[in-house]
This record gives C-alpha cells, structure tokens and sequence, in this order.
C-alpha cells in the first residue's frame, strides 16, 4: 500500500500561484492505499536510509526517505530529509550514517545497489537536494528530468518506500507505487491528488522526496517533481509536491562539479599515479640489490 509523508509547511492556495509558508518539520512516509511495484519496475527508484539523526533535546533516531537516481553517482530527494535538530536544511550529511539502495523493489532482497552518501547539496528556492555517492551506479538508467512544466489535469507516477500509515513507525518493505492528478501549478510546487489505485492513494512518511514522474508513450519515465509537504495520510485530495523542472541549469551545474575527494581522479590519472609508484617501487628494489652485490 502506498502513502505520502507530511512535510513542514502549510499551503495557501490563491489563483495558480501556490504558496508555501513553513510551520513545523515533519517528514514525509510511504504511499497509502497504493500498489506494490512489479518486481524490476521504476529502478531509477531510491530509498535513503539515515542511522544516527540527531534529535532536539539529545540522543539520536533512525530515518528514511525516497528519491531517485538521475546520474549515476547523484540522487535526487526532499531538502528537508536533510535538516539539522532545529529543522533547517542544510547541505550536508546530518545523520552518522547515510546510505541509498537502488533497483531493488523488495527490500529484503538482494537485487540492486548500494552506496554511501558522500556530500548533500540544498536547492536555494524548492524543497530539493542532490545527494553525491561514493559510488558510481552503472547498472540502473538513471531518471531523465523534465524540462517542460507539468500542467492541470496532467496523471503523473509517484514511487516511494515510505510507509502505508500515518504513524510512519516504519517504512514499506516493498517499493510502492499509485497515479496522481496534476491540480494547480505554481512557480516552485504542484499540486498533486490521489487517482488509482484510490482516490485517497497519498504519500505518507518516509516517502518524501520521492519521484513524481510522466511515463511517456515510448516507455520513458521523466520527473517532474518530489515529494514536498502535505496531510497526514491516507487522504483525498492536493498535496505539495516541489517542482524539478524549473532546476535544470542548477542540476546540470551540480553534477559536472562533483565535491567527493580523489574517487573522483579520471580513470586514466589514477592509472598514471599507479605505474609511477610502481616504477619508483621498482627503481629502488633495484639500486637496492645492486649496492648489495657491491658491498
């Protein structure tokens, strides 16, 4: 079953314009009244796994949240999954541990990948953020993103490993899935309602930063937006979802400028530093042995 996480805002609808104005952090969890997600579909799917959180007042607790691979060592999610004690987001890695698996829809399998978070990078106007691996996932294609904007009346895709209550104790144990209906468009959210398999289908906690995307006639997936902020789940009716079309040119800028230390030394450097040690390695073992003989 698929639910929706509530995040930290309360919406003010006027118009087409969709204003957000925060009140208190709450994370979002998996999809309510949803569907489990064939086994090998939406592979670009992600969840993130946070051991460790500090929490306001001391001591430390476990989190989750969804997100999608869109290159090979970045994945997009929530900015508010990364927040310090006091809720602001900040980017960085918040909790002791975070780990990501991708392309594997049953969690207790073990189909897929894993890597460890490296480096979080907040989007400046929308609830976004990039998070760098430490290593490269070549086996799964990553999410294309849009670069049209989503429109009123639109059905989207979400996937998610939040959880199917709104208590969000834990977290599906099944990548989950449902369709929604594109409501009003603002300048940074949309709104999205529930279509299938329910009305009432919604994100729930520790679904936040999942992906909403378009499936294209030729089969293609392209995001267009994450999972942000709403009520608590199940529910009919709009949540906020933050919109990624509009953060193409900051995506592209935060990729090629990748800020993990020398992992990220081109194949052919890292090849040259090896045959020189080796050839230093090989030139003192030599003068070595030939000062023994002479002795």
């Amino acid at each position: 079953m698929l639910r929706l996480v509530t995040k930290c805002a309360t919406a003010v609808l006027t118009a087409t314009v969709v204003t957000v104005v925060p009140v208190s952090a709450r994370p979002a969890s998996a999809i309510a009244h949803g569907a489990d997600a064939a086994d090998g579909a939406y592979r670009f799917s992600a969840r993130l796994t946070m051991t460790g959180l500090p929490v306001a007042g001391g001591g430390t607790r476990d989190s989750w949240c969804s997100g999608a691979l869109i290159a090979p060592r970045w994945v997009i999610t929530a900015g508010h999954c990364f927040r310090t004690r006091d809720g602001k987001r900040v980017s960085r890695v918040v909790a002791d541990r975070t780990s990501v698996t991708v392309g594997r829809t049953d969690l207790a399998g073990r189909a897929g990948y894993e890597a460890e978070v490296v480096a979080v990078r907040q989007a400046d106007t929308v609830d976004v953020a990039l998070v760098e691996l430490d290593t490269a996932i070549t086996g799964v294609v990553p999410l294309r993103l849009a670069d049209a904007p989503p429109v009123a009346g639109e059905v989207l895709r979400l996937t998610g490993y939040g959880s199917t209550t709104a208590d969000g104790l834990a977290p599906a144990g099944r990548l989950q899935t449902g369709r929604f209906t594109v409501g009003r468009v603002g300048a940074d959210v949309i709104e999205t309602s529930g279509r299938a398999p329910r009305v009432d289908t919604s994100p729930c906690p520790h679904d936040s930063g999942g992906p909403y995307f378009r499936e294209q006639a030729d089969g293609t997936a392209v995001l267009v937006a994450v999972v942000s902020t709403g009520p608590g789940c199940p529910h009919p009716g709009p949540d906020l979802s933050a919109r990624t079309d509009i953060l193409g040119d900051w995506i592209a800028d935060t990729i090629e400028t990748p800020t993990g230390p020398a992992r990220w030394m081109p194949v052919g450097a890292g090849v040259g530093v090896v045959l020189v040690l080796l050839s230093v390695a090989l030139t003192t073992l030599r003068r070595r042995r030939a000062a023994q003989r002479t002795r």
